[in-house]
């Protein structure tokens, strides 16, 4: 949100009280955090007694969570409103850091990070790494701001939320601002669909169901990472507005409505590192199951079909040799008006044991859709309405409204009643044979409401989704334990990535639509999310067999897999034979590539590093990697270049080195920009130099014995040996040792 008009004004009906100085600074040890510092910021310079008289003044809290991490907490009003933060399960004890305080101010040291605050005026709080200033906090960036009735402000799209929220008092917002250096570039904030450098822009942190062709986002996170090598997140999982060097050019601004801001700095210095901290702080990705990387094949959503329908699709799925680990039913399991009910409709699905049983004979898992909402229609709706199970409205009646289901009210997760109901038939379905749930929706969630416990409402707009998503994610790790769950989830926030997988949303079957894709998974993959997916093919209207088969090839190189539409079946011979071959090579190819994309899901689950990088995050001492987003590394020694063209032309980057094409054999040297044509049962796809590839020896499924039969694919490039850790889906590993040296081909 701008609060300015230009660099010296406020708005009209604007006005703000920033921190001019650090007044005092003493060094405590009754933090959160353990040792840290407490800094009082007047909002003038005081000269004299008199001056500490009706003046307001920011609290500015300093301490450790974890080694290597500041937080930062400004306060206007230590009793006021605010909207809490995220959970830390990888918070320290006692805290990580040591405060001290002299002459030149007070300083909080971290490992390599040390923030800094220097004593008296102009306000100035700096964080460094190794001798180096990162970034900093200095005149007007600590701010509180207060909107009269009227001001001119564009409130984005919770504008009405807020409305609703704050009606009874004026608006109240905290705000900082981090120094950009000249050239530094801002990545991350969820899964956003616009450019990858977010600099320039003004993004909402707010959870909306807008399609991937919008500014708005399934997956809100309010954590960037800067190419100066260390990352910031905004501890509250309410509205978080960011202007990126938009308002003020030279900064980084933050805002949350509320007397209380609270955000972290992680040092560094490599993006990888940034990401390991962060997900050290707020949860790390679990290893999924090895089945789960093969391929998904959907009913799609608004098609029509039985069971006669599902098998007619595995069956000729088998007879032309094209593997599938999991079969998923999309909403219409259910009766119409009826979602959810979790009762598959009796006129389509009449024997659901009967058929589970007959798709697992077929060796595949089945994945069913549910969502939060319970239709006025569904025989549940009265049950949890009179059990107080249901959200509801300030005067106690139910909230209730018409999209996307008649009369449906929203499971209240706040209630550990109504979630271990809501959980009870998610049993009921497991026991039938149900494997995993697709967790569709939950970012629609309204603030004119009251929760079970009493929770801010705009507080559990972004956070339902997290609620929601554990406690499904939870009875699949009871009923499947931990190394067999896994979710195929659309929303979430900070600390989603502990519970994956997570899907990019309603995109459209068109190029555009599949270049907007990527550019979503990967801002999600630098916002800590180490698994992702989408739907392949794009999922409203209907893809040309160029789209199709150009998506066919994105979508299986990358750790999870789906055909999936809207009004549309989406079986490769739907579209043309050349499809079919399409969806074979890939599919065979990623199978072959299980044992280097397990041991990365293994590798994620200790480090927070994604399987599918960003080149920067790869490459970040590269400049020509900063802006791209149209080719990806799948691991660290896979480079893809999606082609977005029918007719098969492509340009892409490879950075410096000997870079060998896993098509052709062909070697090419990097460090420059590459124009290819590919057929459609090709792609750009190119070892790393030096690159060794455990290459596993089956094709038919993701989830065999890796190391019978494995070979290791040594690429020019490399000098010396390499060690290769391969684990296998049941817990086994082994090393292997390569020479590189004179490897040509």
């Amino acid at each position: 949100m701008k609060f300015t008009d230009g660099f010296w004004q406020l708005r009209p009906g604007v006005t703000a009280l920033y921190a001019q100085q650090a007044y005092d600074i003493e060094q405590t040890d009754a933090t959160a955090d353990g040792p840290g510092l407490v800094v009082t910021a007047p909002t003038a310079v005081i000269t004299k007694r008199g001056d500490t008289l009706n003046r307001p003044v920011l609290t500015v809290t300093l301490s450790s969570p974890l080694e290597g991490v500041v937080r930062v907490r400004i306060a206007h009003h230590e009793g006021g409103r605010r909207h809490g933060g995220f959970d830390l399960p990888g918070a320290v004890a006692g805290g990580a850091g040591t405060a001290s305080v002299d002459a030149d101010g007070g300083v909080l040291r971290t490992g390599s990070l040390t923030a800094r605050v220097a004593p008296g005026a102009p306000w100035s709080l700096s964080f460094e790494s190794e001798g180096r200033r990162l970034t900093g906090s200095g005149h007007k960036a600590q701010g509180y701001v207060r909107l009269a009735a009227g001001a001119q402000v564009d409130p984005g799209i919770v504008g009405n939320a807020r409305a609703a929220e704050t009606a009874a008092t004026p608006d109240a917002f905290v705000h900082e601002q981090l120094d950009l250096a000249v050239g530094e570039l801002v990545y991350g904030l969820g899964e956003r669909f616009g450019p990858l450098v977010k600099n320039g822009q003004t993004v909402d942190i707010w959870n909306a169901d807008g399609g991937t062709s919008s500014e708005q986002a399934y997956k809100n996170v309010p954590f960037h990472l800067s190419s100066r090598g260390y990352g910031v997140l905004v501890n509250d999982p309410g509205h978080v507005s960011y202007e990126i060097g938009s308002e003020t050019v030279e900064r980084v601004q933050f805002s949350v409505p509320g007397e209380v801001l609270e955000y972290f700095v992680f040092a560094g210095p490599t993006p990888k590192d940034v990401l390991d901290r962060y997900t050290a702080l707020t949860g790390r990705p679990p290893v999924v199951p090895a089945w789960s990387y093969g391929l998904w094949l959907s009913t799609s959503f608004t098609t029509d079909y039985d069971e006669q329908t599902v098998t007619s699709f595995i069956d000729e799925m088998a007879r032309r040799e094209l593997p599938v680990s999991v079969f998923h039913f999309d909403c219409f399991w259910m009766r119409e008006f009826n979602w959810c009910d979790f009762e598959w409709d009796a006129r389509v699905f009449p024997d659901p044991e009967g058929m589970l049983a007959r798709l697992h004979d077929k060796d595949l898992r089945v994945c069913v859709w549910i969502n939060p909402y319970i239709g006025q229609r569904s025989p549940l709706f009265r049950e949890a309405a009179d059990q107080g199970y249901l959200v509801t409205r300030p005067d106690g009646s139910v909230w209730q409204w018409d999209l996307w289901q008649a009369g449906m009210g929203l499971v209240d997760f706040t209630n550990p009643d109504a979630t271990a109901w809501y959980q009870g038939h998610l049993r009921r379905l497991m026991a039938q044979g149900v494997d995993c749930f697709k967790t569709d929706f939950g970012e629609r969630i309204p603030v004119d409401v009251e929760w079970f416990d009493g929770a801010d409402p705009s507080r559990m707009h972004n956070l339902y989704t997290q609620l929601y998503n554990a406690a499904v994610h939870e009875v699949l790790v009871a009923s499947r334990g931990e190394g067999d769950a896994v979710l195929f989830a659309r929303s979430a926030t900070a600390g989603g990535q502990t519970m994956p997988v997570h899907w990019g949303g309603d995109s459209t079957s068109t190029f555009a639509s599949m270049a907007e894709t990527l550019r979503g998974g990967l801002s999600l993959a630098l916002s800590g999310f180490a698994y992702w997916s989408h739907d392949i093919g794009g999922f409203e209207g209907t893809p040309d067999a160029g789209v199709y088969k150009r998506w066919t090839a994105f979508g299986l190189l990358g750790s999870h897999s789906r055909f999936h539409g809207s009004q549309s079946y989406r079986v490769p011979w739907a579209f043309d034979e050349e499809a079919v071959e399409v969806t074979r090579v890939f599919t065979r190819l990623k199978m072959r590539l299980m044992p280097y994309l397990f041991q990365r899901g293994v590798e994620a689950a200790r480090t927070g590093v994604p399987l599918m990088r960003p080149m920067v995050l790869e490459f970040p001492d590269d400049p020509a990697t900063a802006y791209l987003d149209r080719q990806y590394m799948l691991g660290p020694d896979l480079l893809v270049a999606p082609v977005f063209t029918e007719s098969g032309e492509v340009e892409f980057y490879l950075p410096a080195g000997t870079w060998t094409s896993l098509f052709t054999g062909e070697s090419v040297e990097g460090g420059r920009w590459v124009r290819e044509t590919h057929g459609f049962t090709s792609i750009p796809l190119y070892a790393r130099p030096g690159a060794v590839l455990p290459w596993g020896a089956r094709e038919d499924r993701p989830d065999y014995d890796y190391l019978d039969g494995l070979t290791l694919r040594v690429f020019p490039g490399g000098t010396g040996t390499a060690e290769v850790l391969v684990t296998t889906p049941d817990g086994r590993s082994a090393t292997f040792t390569a020479d590189r040296d004179d490897v040509t081909r």
